[in-house]
């Protein structure tokens, strides 16, 4: 790698248990118990889980019917997103104070870029911890960090200490940090590929790192190449700030399964939601979709996809009303879920993102 490159200073910022930490924040009866945040009732999916109730194994997106098994005394709290979006946005103006390179991930996390920052601190690690003192003085809460020289290492980094942590991997400390830690790790390394992995006799980075290219390509393919320049600490994906969003989307579980003529009003509260939030985006599309999960947890989706731009609600309802008609299933089957979304949206509008890709890390450099 050439020294002679610039290096790059990424800061990945991740909100501490976010939408329970808000609810404990907010009621103080809250505070140190284990809190679930979501709706009680079969169907329902936690949200957020305290890191009291975490203790118990409960976390996100299980069954709530598990979480409350798991932990019979947590504190159910109904989710309550319009406050969520509030907190998110002024932790949004704490992360502006220092860059305008922000690659937000979700309303809790993102990643900074602050090779350059606004307020003319030295170092990254200074951003980091100084961003993580101001969330704490504004909002009273807590949020970890991870400094690296790139993206992937930055969101490894930011859990390490978790909760309410800074941890930095300097460029010269990446292979170190690097080769001990399990394949599972690695950005795209999901439960099947890590057993693969496994049968493989591959269980740590330092093993990808050992194998030569032509035994990589041989063994996972296309991905192969990710693997070696990750197993190496390369990562050349930029902060992309203004990202484009691919899709608008909302949907329901019903609380019993119904057959599709009784999704009817639902698709339409749905589309007028979705509606809304698109011209909050100020950006036209020309994809609506239709999702069903069946009894069964079988997903379908059914889109439609025109020369021109949606123009109104009314088209928007009308359109996921009538992909009804594309499915093929008995009228006899019934369905748990409904979603209604937009895509492929319009790019004349947009900022242009420079995907050119980021250097390699110049190891001279202190972040």
């Amino acid at each position: 790698m050439s020294e002679a490159q610039a290096l790059q200073k990424i800061v990945h910022i991740d909100m501490d248990a976010f939408y329970a930490s808000v609810e404990q924040r907010d009621d103080p009866g809250l505070r140190g118990r284990p809190v679930v945040v979501a709706w009680k009732g079969k169907r329902s999916v936690v949200c957020a889980a305290s890191y009291e109730a975490r203790k118990f194994g409960v976390r996100s997106a299980m069954p709530a019917v598990t979480a409350e098994r798991l932990c019979p005394e947590a504190v159910f709290v109904a989710p309550d997103f319009v406050r969520y979006k509030a907190v998110s946005l002024a932790v949004r103006g704490i992360l502006e104070r220092h860059t305008d390179r922000i690659e937000p991930l979700s309303l809790d996390e993102a990643y900074l870029d602050v090779t350059e920052n606004k307020t003319g601190l030295p170092t990254a690690t200074l951003v980091a911890k100084t961003i993580r003192q101001q969330i704490w003085d504004e909002l009273n809460l807590t949020a970890s960090a991870g400094v690296a020289p790139n993206k992937f290492l930055a969101k490894i980094a930011s859990d390490w200490r978790k909760p309410n942590g800074l941890f930095v991997i300097q460029p010269h400390e990446v292979q170190q940090f690097l080769l001990p830690l399990p394949v599972g790790r690695l950005p795209g390394v999901g439960k099947v590929t890590e057993a693969r992995m496994a049968q493989a006799g591959i269980m740590l980075v330092g093993d990808i790192y050992a194998m030569d290219s032509v035994k990589l390509e041989q063994a996972f393919g296309g991905y192969a190449q990710r693997l070696y320049e990750l197993a190496r600490g390369v990562d050349a994906s930029p902060v992309v700030a203004n990202r484009v969003r691919k899709q608008i989307s909302a949907e329901d579980t019903f609380p019993e399964d119904i057959p599709l003529t009784e999704c009817e009003t639902h698709i339409r509260r749905l589309a007028e939601k979705v509606w809304k939030a698109s011209k909050k985006n100020a950006r036209g599309a020309r994809t609506v979709v239709l999702k069903l999960k069946t009894k069964g947890f079988q997903s379908l989706t059914r889109s439609l996809t025109s020369d021109n731009l949606v123009p109104t609600s009314d088209v928007l309802t009308n359109t996921a009303l009538g992909l009804c008609g594309r499915v093929d299933l008995t009228p006899q089957q019934l369905y748990r879920l409904v979603g209604v979304g937009l895509s492929n949206f319009q790019l004349d509008s947009e900022e242009t993102v420079d995907l050119n890709g980021a250097p390699l890390l110049a190891p001279q450099q202190i972040l």
